[in-house]
């Protein structure tokens, strides 16, 4: 599109610069010779002029298909707006398209005459994402491709678990990817998506990225990971296609010195470690042999939190299954459930996680969302040195606080919480009303202020957050659990359901073992609200315990 806008200047200029010539020769028919002159100049003339209307027709048949392509996509995509957006590839390349595509558009027909569309187009245009949406659309799907564990053709091709849109990534797209993660010096990522980009180009897909600007950044990428020899490799056919590229002339060079000294050093390095080697060949075995016994305590956080969302390292033995049990609960005969307990579900024993089914009912859910959406803003956190609430890249969801005095559903459902858990709600938060985005999560954290935050909650007056109550209000197709990576446990998100547990012990000590995170969002549309319940009011109703750990 860019390349047709530019082509209309050209020929103006080349008009200009005929006519101009034209008027510098006067008394043209004095000579025929001069005379023939013109007729060649005219000819030439005709034939911008021709090739400026396949310009214009060429640019309106662009507007076409486009649009054509548009009507199809938005009306599938608006006949089920959250399951359409709840594929992340979809949501990446809605951000991608009214980010960038449509300005593109925009600059396409800015020469027609079709003012009602350009000013409406331009007025809406201020609503659209920006370029940090685009950008946090593409930190998205990196992040998913890591957590689960993805390659790039599945990611690109679409095929993840659970989706009803299936969408295909185009070259463009795949570089896009590739060029967010150089922009971060993610060099490692940017090597997948270029080689993605790369592959569809080599297997016949049109574009008009072409192969040398692919490669120029996949040879780059590569080189900045250590490995040379490939690097090369992609430099070299790189130049196969470009002969005269400046800048990969000088990087084979570089690289072709780079490996002749890395390979002498090799050599040396080799036969100073051959004997080191067979001596150390025992231990080593012995070593590998106890790593392949550690238990999941000695895998770092990071790797935990990413293998459980992947349902891998769960740590729930069959013994301690076993004593995990289901019931109907009414709360030491609580009034409101006498006659019509509810389902109650042990999720863990350490910490005590339990989950209520069918605790919330559809139309519910439905008020509570209504109410949240137009007051949802990106979700802070508290920082631990300031106290000040603050967005951070690990929170990436929009929330809402709903009052009880607001409406009468919020106040049904804090009066359920108090009634089900025995515990005073006049002294906890508003009830929390979250929506998480494309790849949407919540780093492993505390919900409860630690003794190096003694000024946590100091302006809410109420304590520390005694216990957590949670909501899921959507099913997620695929990710978006709720894991606590300390002790291996993993719960699912469940629509109807709430999981609750205590965060801090009996004594008032804060319980560790309930660091949690939620995972990211791979297919679906996560809605979730929460009530952090506070120490303060309920001296008689959870009486302080006499050891630490009670």
């Amino acid at each position: 599109m860019h390349r047709t806008r530019m082509e209309l200047p050209c020929w103006c200029l080349l008009l200009l610069s005929c006519l101009e010539s034209l008027s510098a020769n006067n008394d043209f028919f004095t000579s025929i010779g001069q005379m023939t002159d013109l007729l060649y100049t005219e000819k030439d003339l005709v034939t911008s002029l021709k090739d400026y209307i396949r310009a214009e027709e060429n640019k309106l048949e662009q507007v076409k298909r486009w649009a054509d392509r548009l009507d199809s996509l938005t009306s599938t995509a608006t006949q089920d707006p959250e399951g359409f957006l709840g594929h992340p590839v979809n949501a990446f390349k809605l951000m991608k398209r009214l980010n960038t595509e449509w300005g593109n558009l925009e600059s396409l027909v800015l020469s027609d005459t079709t003012d009602g569309f350009i000013s409406n187009l331009t007025i809406q245009r201020q609503y659209f994402p920006t370029e940090e949406d685009q950008t946090g659309a593409a930190k998205a799907l990196l992040r998913l491709q890591d957590t689960y564990n993805l390659d790039a053709n599945t990611i690109s091709t679409g095929d993840l678990p659970g989706v009803k849109h299936k969408n295909r990534m185009t070259v463009e797209d795949c570089y896009e990817l590739g060029k967010v993660a150089y922009a971060e010096a993610d060099y490692y990522h940017t090597e997948l998506w270029m080689a993605q980009a790369l592959r569809q180009l080599e297997e016949g897909e049109e574009s008009p990225l072409d192969k040398v600007t692919v490669l120029d950044y996949l040879s780059y990428a590569i080189y900045q990971q250590g490995d040379l020899k490939r690097a090369l490799e992609y430099t070299k056919k790189l130049l196969q296609l470009d002969p005269e590229h400046q800048r990969a002339n000088g990087n084979q060079k570089y690289f072709e010195f780079q490996l002749e000294k890395q390979e002498k050093q090799d050599e040396t390095a080799e036969k100073e470690t051959q004997q080191q080697d067979r001596e150390k060949r025992d231990t080593t075995q012995k070593k590998k042999k106890k790593q392949s016994q550690k238990s999941l305590s000695l895998i770092p956080e990071r790797k935990k939190y990413e293998m459980l969302c992947r349902g891998e390292g769960v740590r729930m033995t069959s013994r301690r299954q076993s004593r995990l049990f289901c019931r109907y609960y009414d709360n030491k005969h609580n009034p409101r459930f006498v006659l019509a307990p509810v389902k109650q579900q042990d999720e863990w024993d350490r910490p005590y996680i339990v989950r209520y089914i069918d605790i919330i009912s559809e139309a519910e859910m439905d008020k509570i969302k209504q109410l949240a959406k137009p007051r949802l803003r990106r979700a802070t956190i508290s920082n631990p040195v300031t106290g000040v609430l603050e967005t951070a890249p690990y929170r990436i969801s929009k929330s809402a606080w709903l009052t009880a005095y607001e409406d009468p559903v919020v106040e049904k459902i804090n009066q359920r919480i108090e009634d089900l858990t025995g515990l005073e709600m006049d002294t906890a938060e508003e009830l929390q009303v979250a929506n998480y985005g494309v790849g949407g999560q919540y780093e492993p954290h505390f919900d409860f202020g630690r003794k190096d935050e003694p000024d946590a909650f100091k302006e809410l007056g109420t304590g520390n957050r005694i216990a957590t109550w949670l909501f899921y209000m959507s099913d997620v197709s695929a990710g978006g659990a709720t894991v606590f990576p300390d002790v291996g446990a993993s719960v699912g998100p469940q629509k109807g359901t709430a999981v609750f547990w205590y965060n801090l012990f009996a004594s008032g000590e804060g319980d560790y073992s309930t660091r949690h995170a939620a995972c990211p969002v791979l297919v679906g549309n996560k809605w979730v609200s929460n009530k952090w319940i506070h120490e303060r009011g309920q001296e008689w109703r959870r009486p302080c315990g006499l050891s630490e750990n009670e």
